[in-house]
Order: structure tokens, then sequence, then C-alpha cells
């Protein structure tokens, strides 16, 4: 749960309530604990010594289970991105307890007062994780990005690296970052825009108090540095991408566009938050003129997060491209192995492939399995993310009871439909026939329940 925080802890109770009601495991079975332990004493071996690169990371503050490090040169009119990933396979064998339990979780699970690992702490914060100053291993994916933003993977090595810094978002300095972060970074945003992507990022929401100490939700727009940091793991991803399609293997990020019916919905959200989407614009076009500094925009890029059927995985089949709409590319994700079950084995392919190696057969027979599996994980976990903005919702709106809300009607069926509030970022259910959709209707909040995190509303 990345998209809201609650540094006032005004949600504590309900979240007790919500990992309970969803089994959010607290720790790890005894004998997980045990082989992470032992892992995390395997000594370093098969990997070429790169620790005099100038590696550095780039993060939240607080974050400590990190995946990736990295470091620019120039190549001419080229950059080269050496892209260091956790080598996350070297302490987890195929099978083993630690493989179990990770094939049980699938992926790290966030939520604001903390969040429940793939893998354990003394792992996934510890031996595995590319923190400053201490030999970690990695495998270091090299890629080109050319003037107009294309990027190669020119090779794969598995490394023992040592990060010089551990930068954070919130304090980095131009002069803290290798030089070319910034022009790498806008390459890959110029390719982006060039191939028509739409690829949208909410900013955080929080909850804050307001004057009077209610409760309400606010965005915290991502930092410049964020956005530049995540231009360079889609780099990585898109070049892994192209090696994994060129030898008709692998396992891939894709994501259909927005219906038809989904896209009207969002035309009347907009419509709710006070935004002029011009007719004749698409909505590809409209998302990139979004800016996630003004609330009403911020809170439109989160209904474009939710109005899609998401992203899923597949593997390479014959004569299909995988293709992930909002990339407007065909996409892999490989770059946060502590985190995602799935990247671990897209490493292992990449790196095999790169050194002209087979695929092992582990890692095939997981292409197979992996869909399925991370299938499960990103469903439990958007039901978390969910009962966690309903939650949030439900304290926003406590002691609001009685009073009226202008809304749009968003979508309608027989039994009733959803609206949008039109001044804040809450979508929410009523009862009855005859709603319109587009049309404005004045709410009424008719009952609020915290423990359940339950809204209602009715025709004012």
């Amino acid at each position: 749960m990345k998209t809201l925080i609650d540094p006032d802890h005004a949600l504590t109770e309900g979240l007790a309530t919500l990992r309970t009601e969803y089994q959010i495991a607290p720790d790890f079975p005894p004998d997980v604990i045990a082989a992470a332990t032992d892992a995390a004493q395997k000594p370093l071996a098969e990997h070429v010594d790169r620790t005099a690169m100038p590696f550095v990371t780039l993060d939240p503050a607080s974050s400590t289970d990190l995946d990736q490090a990295f470091a620019i040169e120039q190549s001419g009119g080229d950059l080269l991105l050496h892209y260091a990933i956790a080598d996350v396979a070297w302490f987890v064998a195929d099978g083993e307890a630690l493989d179990q339990e990770a094939w049980s979780r699938g992926e790290t699970l966030y939520l604001p007062d903390g969040k429940a690992s793939l893998y354990p702490k003394l792992l996934c914060e510890g031996a595995a994780s590319l923190l400053a100053n201490v030999d970690r291993p990695a495998v270091i994916f090299s890629v080109r990005v050319a003037p107009d933003g294309d990027v190669s993977l020119l090779g794969a090595e598995r490394s023992v690296i040592r990060s010089k810094a551990k930068l954070a978002y919130e304090t980095v300095r131009t002069e803290d970052l290798p030089q070319g972060f910034g022009e790498l970074a806008r390459r890959i945003s110029a390719a982006e825009d060039a191939r028509g992507a739409a690829r949208v990022d909410p900013p955080e929401q929080e909850v804050t108090p307001d004057e009077s100490g209610k409760l309400r939700l606010t965005f915290r727009p991502r930092l410049p540095a964020e956005e530049q940091n995540a231009a360079l793991s889609l780099a990585s991803n898109l070049a892994i991408a192209k090696l994994l399609l060129e030898h008709k293997t692998g396992l891939f990020r894709v994501m259909a566009p927005p219906d038809a019916s989904a896209t009207l919905r969002l035309r009347h959200a907009a419509a709710a938050l006070g935004l002029d989407w011009p007719q004749g614009e698409t909505l590809d076009q409209f998302s990139r003129t979004l800016n996630a500094a003004d609330p009403k925009q911020a809170a439109f890029m989160l209904a474009i997060r939710r109005a899609g059927s998401g992203a899923s995985y597949a593997p390479y089949r014959d004569g299909v491209t995988p293709w992930h709409a909002a990339m407007a590319a065909t996409y892999a994700q490989a770059t946060a192995p502590l985190r995602r079950l799935a990247d671990r084995y897209v490493v292992r392919a990449a790196w095999a492939l790169a050194n002209g190696q087979p695929v092992p057969p582990a890692v095939m027979d997981a292409f197979g399995k992996l869909p399925a599996i991370m299938a499960k994980a990103d469903a439990r976990a958007g039901q978390i993310e969910r009962a966690v903005i309903d939650l949030a919702e439900a304290a926003l709106l406590t002691g609001h009871e009685g009073e009226t809300f202008a809304a749009r009607v968003i979508d309608s069926d027989d039994r009733g439909g959803r609206v949008q509030l039109c001044d804040r970022p809450v979508v929410a259910r009523i009862d009855g026939m005859g709603l319109e959709p587009g049309a404005p209707i004045a709410l009424r909040l008719t009952h609020v329940d915290l423990a359940k995190r339950l809204v209602r509303f009715a025709k004012a």
C-alpha cells in the first residue's frame, strides 16, 4: 500500500483489525527464519569484484530493502546505465524453505503502518539488500541509452558491489547524483512521449487533521528525484524485455487499455472533479497533461489507476507480442526481486541469455506457473488496498453525518450506481433507480461505521 500514509496513526485500530481479517502474517515460520539465517552467511562466489564502481541507491529515506543501485557513464552520444539488482537467487535455492514461503506470499504487502515482506528481514533488509558501504551480491545489467531514449542491453554479470551512498528522495541534491542522471531520465521520458505511453503514477495520499481536528485526505506529489529514478528502472526493464522477446522466452507484464465503458466513467469522474477533458482528446493524451501537484488532477490520476482491468503476467507465447498499454511497449519486471517473486526468475533468465547460456529448466517451469501465483498475490494486495482506502474514507467522513455533498454519477445499473464526490477523492455506491451517468447529484451522508469501513449516502 504505497498510496496512503498515516503519520499520526489515526487508522491504527482499524489497520490492526484489517491485518487480522486478511490474515497478514506478522512473521515467518521458524524453519524459514532458520533457512534465512543460514543463507545470510553464504560466502560470495561466482561474482566479479565491482566494488570500485561508484554505485549509489536512491529510495525513500526510511527504506532498507534496497533492490537497485546504479552508476552512469558517458559513451559518445549515448549514456551507459549500469543497473545493479539484488542477487536474491544467490540466497534462495529452488524448492527449499525460503523459496516455498516466497511462492506462498508472492509479493510484499504494504500498509500505512508497515509491511509484510516477501522474505525475512535479515535477508530483504540485511544480507541481500544493497545497503551502503558493505559488499553485496548483485546482477549488473548494462543498458545503453541512445539520445532518443532507445534502450538496449549490452550485458549482465553477477558481481559484488559496494554502494557508496544511500540517497533519499526527500533530501538528495543534484550534486549527489551521478553525472548524466537527469539527462538519462529526460531521454527515457521523451521516448515515452514519442511512442504514446500513458504511464500514470498517482501521488501518495496522506491522512492529516484539518483545522477543526477532523481527518482529511491530502496528496503528496512525487518528488522530482522519485520520477527520475523510476525512469532508470523503466529503462532496465524495457531492455531486459527486448532481450527476452528476442530469445522467445520470458515472463512479461501485460495490460490492456481501459475499455470504452471505463473511459466513459473516467470522463464523468473528470467532470465531477471540475477538470476540462476536451471531447476530441483520448485518455492517453489527457493523462499526459495531468499535474500531480493539483489535488483534483491527483484524484483523477487515482481514478485512472483504478479504472482498468489492471496489469497481469504472461509467459512468452509463439506468435503473440506481449504488450503493456500504459508503457506502449513490451515490458518485463526485473528490478524488485526483494519485493516481487516473479522478478527473481526474470533476472535469472536475463542473466543466462546475456551470457549465452540457456534459461535454467526451473526458471522455464516457473514462467508457466507464475502468472497464476502473481495474479493471486496481486488480487490479495488489491483487496487490502481497497480495504485501507475504505477505512481512510470512513475516517475522513466520520463526524460529517447529515451533511450534503456535491457529486456526479459515474455509472449505474438496475440497483443503483457509483458516484464521485466533487470536493474529495471519494468514490461511493448509492442505491436507487434512475441514476443517469454523468449527471450531477446532491448526496446526504447518512451513516459511517469506522469499524466496518462502511460509508452510506442517499440522495439529498
